[in-house]
């Protein structure tokens, strides 16, 4: 899990509750362009910052007529957009915003239909908006290394998306999870579903010597060299096994579960392109879970620091 920012308390009178930020809060907190931008360039950039052109620590100031900021010394100018999703856009910031809050405070995820009905732009607009803010919780979730001696069991297990279910045909996509019991899942869209598809993905993600359950497919047998592995038979109707019934694939087949029905409800269809996308989206939600009152602060806080 990535670390972030959090906002001063005195931006954000939720911080201390367990919820997420009602509407009425976030329009109090990001009336207009300016707020946004201003918020953007706080975020990025600081009360100060060291001029890339003259070398002096100086404060920026709002330039006329652009979304820029300049030097107080010599003038050079900073824009706060730059490398975030928000760069070579005409769209408000605000309507931005208004969408990674949506993204926040939906239990199933937003389509670009709902996005072009609530903010009034075009269904292309809305696609592409929905599909950097996805690209973005992606990279502001991250990916950190589960399990290890002492931590939670592992669990790992493929799932398969879209396609049809018509016998000679495979064209489903596969996609791998590993979920630490307690904490973070993460996801991978693979190629297949042989062991050199699945296992690199399992060494990149589980660290070694981590308790490892999954089913008895071929392709997580190597994973007995590496893991304190333990499987469950579904074919024979096991779905618990080992000391104290802690080898199952439960949790992450729940986790499964819940983003196929996200997906058939609210998207209706998910093309292999982009699936790791939604992924993604779906990945941030759930490892954030414990802590719903910050996903919008984590969106709207971790940008790539400026040079």
């Amino acid at each position: 899990m990535r670390l972030y920012p959090l906002a001063t308390s005195r931006q954000i009178c939720y911080k201390n509750r367990m919820e997420k930020m009602t509407l009425t809060q976030f329009m109090n907190r990001f009336p207009n362009d300016n707020a946004c931008l201003e918020h953007l360039k706080q975020v990025r950039y600081g009360e100060t910052h060291k001029c890339a052109k003259c070398g002096r620590q100086a404060k920026y100031y709002r330039a006329k007529q652009r979304r820029s900021y300049a030097c107080e010394h010599c003038g050079h100018q900073v824009y706060p957009q730059a490398g975030t999703p928000f760069e070579n856009t005409r769209t408000p910031l605000t309507d931005w915003f208004m969408v990674m809050f949506m993204f926040t405070v939906s239990r199933n995820g937003v389509s670009a239909k709902e996005v072009q009905r609530t903010i009034g732009v075009t269904y292309k607009t809305a696609w592409r908006m929905c599909n950097l803010i996805r690209q973005y919780m992606g990279y502001v979730d991250g990916d950190a290394p589960l399990g290890g001696p002492g931590r939670g069991v592992v669990e790992a297990d493929k799932a398969f998306i879209g396609g049809k279910d018509e016998r000679g045909k495979d064209d489903k996509a596969i996609v791998l999870g590993m979920v630490e019991r307690g904490g973070d899942l993460v996801t991978r869209v693979i190629p297949h579903r042989g062991s050199n598809a699945v296992m690199p993905a399992i060494y990149q993600t589980v660290r070694p010597y981590t308790r490892l359950a999954t089913d008895e497919a071929r392709a997580f047998l190597e994973a007995r060299e590496t893991y304190r592995h333990g499987t469950v038979n579904h074919a024979k109707k096991e779905w618990v096994a080992g000391q104290g019934n802690e080898v199952h694939t439960n949790t992450i087949e729940g986790i499964w579960g819940s983003f196929k029905r996200g997906v058939e409800g609210t998207y209706i269809f998910v093309s292999k392109k982009w699936l790791q996308t939604y992924l993604w989206e779906f990945e941030f939600r759930y490892n954030h879970r414990k802590r719903p009152h910050q996903m919008f602060d984590a969106l709207v806080s971790s940008f790539p620091m400026a040079a």
